[in-house]
């Protein structure tokens, strides 16, 4: 495995994570239980409530005979994947504008038009908050966005951030749940620190009635449970790093590429989570997981033998059109070469082109799914081999 071979062993390894939380398998999985499936069949009507990025490959997962009642809420740009017989609106994210009250206030009504026999099954993904938002009576639109914008740029998590978003909402935080008197089902797709359904999405159908059923069906974790099957298929061995990624990006970086030089010949090291960045009021285009794995690049100067990639599940980045990157040692030299600097394309977060000048941006498109970000790092199985022969 040279430095191409370990390119394409993480990306293999970033396709098992994808994999490992696939939104349709998983809740195809959880409505085939006898509990769940009962609960359905036994409803006078069954409603099919999906929102977030996830939204329309959870809807697939639902058995045809109960979606033909379904709402589905995408961000703008996103593929319906063969639902438009459906009712099916686009709304904004990663900030909310009028769409976004639009869809929320049709949310609202569709809600209301259950009734106690009836059951809706809710499908809930990150990026429902930007998706569905109707403030509070006395709060405009554009003062939430101040507010919430000012707390993302700030480098807050994303569980302060969704908290701040349900004090400002009048449906987020099981306030949207409670505009009908059905009974709910939600099924959450995690992407938040502990798997909180209540935080997923700001928790919109999260209402705490007796006899609702909140699931989580998918989560980071999953993702890289799958990636380590992955690995030791090829032959690897797996370890998992002994935090959740967190904190501002390239720190993170830095402190993951130091854990992975302490790899293995053949040992690969997992991590999930979601990192910070705190933007000037200026700034280029990139993402969290650019400036992750830049931060790694720039412990690894030097180093051989070792590959790291950043992604983020949902394969969008921040601003950047990428998911992710790929950085090793031989990173900042290749980009000196071209006349990029490293530490400028950081503080003026603009590592989408320093990337992509480099040919390491990992570009999939929208994938369907969201359960935060995934870093992978491999050390060569043949390292120890080569530098023996070298002598």
């Amino acid at each position: 495995m040279n430095g191409t071979g370990g390119r394409r062993t993480l990306r293999r390894l970033f396709r098992a994570c994808l994999e490992g939380v696939d939104p349709k398998k998983a809740v195809a999985g959880e409505l085939s239980r006898p509990r769940l499936a009962s609960l359905l069949e036994g409803a006078r009507r069954v409603g099919v409530f999906a929102c977030g990025k996830a939204a329309s490959a959870m809807v697939r997962g639902v058995p045809a005979r109960f979606r033909s009642n379904a709402l589905i809420v995408l961000p703008r740009g996103y593929p319906s994947g063969g639902l438009s017989s459906l009712e099916v609106l686009f709304s904004s994210h990663p900030e909310p504008d009028a769409s976004s009250v639009h869809a929320a206030r049709r949310a609202v009504d569709y809600f209301a038009g259950f009734g106690p026999r009836d059951v809706i099954l809710s499908l809930i993904s990150g990026g429902t908050s930007s998706l569905l938002t109707l403030p509070r009576p006395g709060i405009a639109l554009e003062a939430k966005r101040r507010a919430v914008g000012h707390l993302m740029r700030s480098g807050a998590s994303i569980v302060e951030i969704n908290r701040l978003r349900a004090s400002l909402s009048a449906i987020k935080g099981g306030l949207l749940g409670r505009r009908t008197s059905a009974r709910l089902v939600t099924l959450v797709l995690s992407d938040v620190p502990g798997d909180r359904p209540a935080l997923v999405g700001s928790g919109p159908t999260v209402r705490g009635r007796r006899g609702d059923a909140t699931l989580v069906v998918g989560s980071n974790r999953r993702g890289l449970e799958a990636a380590a099957r992955q690995a030791r298929e090829l032959g690897l061995r797996p370890r998992f790093f002994g935090r959740r990624l967190a904190g501002e990006a390239s720190e993170a970086g830095r402190r993951f590429a130091r854990a992975a030089s302490k790899l293995a010949p053949g040992q690969v090291l997992l991590a999930g989570g979601e990192t910070t960045v705190k933007l000037a009021r200026r700034h280029g285009r990139g993402g969290r997981n650019l400036e992750f794995a830049l931060g790694a690049a720039l412990a690894l100067e030097g180093e051989t033998g070792i590959t790291v990639l950043a992604a983020g599940s949902d394969g969008i980045d921040g601003s950047s059109r990428a998911a992710g990157a790929l950085a090793d040692g031989q990173t900042l030299a290749r980009a000196r070469r071209r006349g990029l600097d490293a530490r400028h394309a950081l503080a003026d977060h603009d590592t989408e082109a320093f990337f992509e000048q480099l040919g390491d941006l990992l570009v999939t498109g929208p994938t369907g799914t969201n359960v935060s970000d995934w870093a992978i790092a491999v050390r060569d199985p043949l390292e120890v081999k080569r530098k023996t022969l070298s002598f």
